[in-house]
């Protein structure tokens, strides 16, 4: 297979001199003008009547088209005069001299204008002769321009790593490299990736990442910060992933899937993206307040993850740099502010709109407990009918005041009538209270629950007759809540049956509703297709998957770019606006928007053509000089090399040990963490409270299942930044701080596993050190030590051996480390000794880094 270099070559040979390229407003002109003018002259701002995001504007006031000599806007940026002097000092923004260059030479080339990028429908290049693949052709013909050529083929040790941890999350174990090393087939590497497409871990590692964009968290994030149950959306997702859902069902049921024609439990268990917004019940809070609040939130948080814009900024006023008006953005806002359910989430497990997701199994034993409850109902009123009872204080000249409650229900009606009695049923209070404040609607049905009420469980003459029959029911009742409560369920999304009105909120102020606005999309891009009289989510999911959206594929393909190579084409995966930044290589993400749009938005199928391009496969080796120019790899001329993310890092140290336990799905699971993480937060009364850790297993599941506590997050994850969920997350920062070194060499859950990958290294990998050592950098680096690595890591050997001979108590505390229980049979020192050896090598800097 040709390689990126030789492609690059010849790309090189093939450019021939050509003139200088003419200006080009959005790649030259507008990141200018955005950056120094439109926050006075763009789209929220037009001083003196101009602006200079619209041609007609510019050209009627400030530029005299091909002729730079006689514009005013060439005048003021060339002139002294700090009255004139554009852009003004009070702004704090200059024009260097290259970028006044620019602007003269637009407008002598006739000041031509073009939409933003992002809103240009993205067209395929038509490639020369069908290139294996075609991006690597776009590569090479950028790093041909640059005068650069990309780096050979990484090592099959090197590649296989870095495809098991991009597509699993999980290093590949020593028999798969073996395996990999030893195929000599053509399409080895082909086979290697589809290994890992099929496994179930695949979706586990792509849903982590959606994770993030979606919000997805286990409690409310407010005031209680309450635990939710959610963790059926989380495994939707991950479950689409592995089933290979196409991207635009993916997006559809999520943003629509209860509108769907006979929407299934899993349909309805989507719409859950737009509930997964943080949500409270703190005491004063408001419910028209958070009626808005969630729909602002909801609306921000699709265009962010769909459009890639930052539409949220027009909730006070049209935005300053993007054609988003307020008017559009409540538009939007308007497929959202209907919800049904509570604005408020009640502190509970599951608020309304939910689902229950029972087995037939599971239906078939709560029906029986249903009926059997119906039948107990029953006979207790057929043996309420039967009895034969006379009121004493129906009894001609009775003494009412002797009378005892007890026997006589015209005297227990006329005690507690009104009273708040605890002791009570609220329906029997409301009775009660009835039969004081109007006694002419106590009749019929009402009379006959009051009565059965008090026979059962109040009048000493038949309740000895009840005793047996409501223990029972009592007993039946609980087994069926009981049961019902096991059956998980899940938050879902929901519109009321009649939708509320929506209008401007006068500078995002929900008090002060304005005009009055329809659901519609935004006016810049194609028009929304209804299919009723009222646009709905449906026509929006449906509008956003359209192939007239310009927008929605070049996100996506963008933000899978950005996973696999660790930094996206457009940097600013979640603003593309003016802005973001301007893609690397524009006509790439274009190709790749059409190419994953043309074949039927097949995720898989995209990650295919990414990961066998010869771009992805390359050497992450870097020279001085080439890591000078481009020390972020904007120009991919080298392989992708960055650190593991938080998940990973974890994992990784529980799947080289052994400990990982790889169930999947099911209930957030509470594994290590330092103390009075969750305590300084809380607020009484908050279930979430105090943190208990798990027993056993659960210490030991992979990241993804880890429960995600918003008001203070996993520690272990936020040190490697991890986001909060607070808010959609499209990419993550990386830092580089000494707390994340001190979480390597000394947290439980490392210092834990670097023991048992001792135990590991000592019982399978050999009789000699050097054999354990080299067992360790397979298992560990997916290679073998080199002489040098082998010589040093031997020698700290020698020496822990030495110290844990005389010390061991010492020994015996590095051997306990953790809830696991050592292995039997083993000599302390000697797995102590080790353990220092595994905790060494899991803290290089290859060992936490993809490269």
């Amino acid at each position: 297979m040709i390689s990126l270099r030789t492609l690059a070559v010849l790309a090189l040979v093939a450019i021939s001199v050509r003139a200088e390229e003419p200006i080009q407003f959005n790649r030259d002109v507008r990141p200018i003008l955005t950056d120094a003018c439109f926050s006075c002259h763009g789209p929220a701002a037009k001083k003196g009547g101009l602006r200079l995001d619209q041609r007609d504007s510019a050209l009627a006031a400030a530029i005299v088209a091909g002729k730079p000599e006689a514009s005013e806007l060439v005048r003021r940026i060339l002139s002294n005069d700090q009255d004139e002097r554009m852009p003004p000092p009070s702004s704090h923004k200059t024009l260097k001299a290259h970028e006044k260059e620019i602007l003269k030479k637009w407008i002598a080339q006739g000041a031509g204008y073009q939409k933003h990028w992002a809103f240009e429908a993205p067209v395929k290049t038509a490639l020369p002769k069908s290139p294996a693949n075609p991006i690597d052709w776009f590569i090479a013909q950028r790093l041909a321009k640059e005068k650069l050529t990309g780096s050979p083929e990484a090592d099959r040790p090197t590649l296989i790593r870095r495809v098991a941890f991009t597509l699993t999350g999980l290093p590949p174990t020593p028999a798969e490299v073996e395996n990999y090393l030893k195929d000599a087939s053509p399409d080895a590497y082909k086979k290697m990736v589809e290994r890992y497409l099929g496994s179930k871990h695949y979706g586990e590692e792509m849903a982590r990442h959606w994770l993030d964009v979606a919000r997805y968290a286990d409690t409310h994030g407010l005031h209680l910060d309450n635990e939710r149950q959610m963790w059926l959306y989380r495994d939707w997702v991950v479950k689409a992933f592995n089933q290979n859902m196409p991207f635009d069902r993916f997006t559809v049921e999520q943003l629509a899937g209860d509108l769907l024609p006979k929407p299934t439990p899993d349909q309805f268990i989507a719409t859950g993206f737009n509930r997964c917004n943080v949500t409270t019940s703190e005491g004063g809070s408001i419910d028209s307040e958070w009626v808005f609040r969630n729909a602002v939130d909801r609306t921000s948080t699709m265009t962010e993850v769909w459009l890639g814009l930052s539409a949220g900024c027009a909730v006070c006023h049209d935005h300053k740099f993007d054609p988003i008006s307020a008017k559009e953005f409540y538009s939007l806002y308007a497929f959202f502010y209907s919800a049904a359910g509570p604005a408020l989430d009640g502190n509970k497990l599951l608020t309304e709109p939910t689902i229950k997701t029972s087995s037939p199994e599971q239906d078939k034993k709560l029906a029986t407990l249903v009926k059997q409850i119906a039948d107990l109902q029953m006979e207790i009123k057929e043996k309420v009918k039967s009895l034969k009872y006379d009121d004493p204080a129906a009894v001609k000249d009775a003494d009412l005041k002797k009378l005892d409650l007890t026997k006589s229900l015209q005297i227990w009606i006329k005690q507690n009538g009104g009273k708040d009695n605890k002791a009570l049923p609220q329906d029997i209070k409301n009775l009660l209270k009835l039969a004081v404040v109007d006694p002419n609607k106590l009749k019929g049905a009402n009379e006959v629950k009051l009565r059965e009420y008090y026979f059962e469980h109040v009048c000493a003459l038949t309740k000895p007759e009840f005793d047996a029959l409501t223990k029972k029911l009592a007993a039946v009742t609980k087994e069926r809540d009981d049961f019902d409560k096991s059956i998980p369920g899940t938050f879902v999304f929901k519109d009321m049956p009649a939708p509320r009105e929506s209008f401007v909120m006068m500078r995002g102020q929900y008090t002060k509703p304005g005009e009055k606005v329809e659901p519609n999309t935004l006016g810049v891009l194609p028009a929304i297709k209804k299919v009723g009289p009222r646009a709905n989510r449906l026509d929006l999911a449906h509008w956003l998957v359209s192939p007239e959206q310009p927008l929605t594929a070049r996100v996506t393909v963008n933000r899978f770019w950005q996973q696999y190579f660790g930094v996206g084409l457009v940097k600013s995966s979640a603003d593309f606006g003016s802005q973001g930044e301007l893609p690397s290589h524009p006509e790439l993400l274009d190709h790749l928007a059409v190419w994953f749009r043309e074949n039927n938005w097949d995720v898989k199928a995209l990650t295919r053509l990414m990961l066998h391009s010869a771009t992805f496969k390359q050497s992450s080796r870097v020279t001085p000089e080439l890591w000078k120019r481009d020390p972020e790899n904007r120009l991919v001329a080298r392989g992708p090399r960055f650190r593991l993310d938080a998940e990973q890092i974890r994992d990784n140290a529980l799947f080289v040990s052994g400990l990982i336990h790889l169930e999947m799905g099911g209930r957030g699971v509470r594994p290590y963490q330092p103390q009075r993480i969750w305590e300084p937060v809380a607020f009484s009364g908050s279930n979430t409270g105090t943190y208990t850790q798990d027993k056993g297993s659960a210490l030991y599941r992979r990241s993804i299942y880890v429960f995600y506590k918003r008001t203070a997050p996993p520690p272990y994850l936020t040190n490697f930044d991890a986001p909060n969920r607070e808010s959609s997350c499209n990419r993550r920062e990386r830092s580089n701080t000494p707390l994340q070194a001190l979480q390597l060499m000394n947290d439980v859950q490392h210092f834990e596993a670097a023991r048992a990958l001792a135990e590991r290294m000592i019982i399978e990998g050999g009789k000699s050190p050097a054999e354990r050592i080299a067992f360790l950098y397979r298992t560990v680096l997916s290679r073998a030590p080199e002489s040098q690595e082998l010589a040093i890591v031997q020698q700290a050997l020698e020496q822990n051996l030495a110290r844990f001979a005389k010390d061991g108590d010492a020994a015996k505390k590095v051997v306990r480390i953790g809830e696991s229980q050592p292995k039997t049979g083993l000599a302390e020192s000697e797995v102590a000794a080790y353990a220092l050896i595994a905790n060494l090598v899991l803290n290089l800097d290859e060992t936490v880094n993809r490269n």
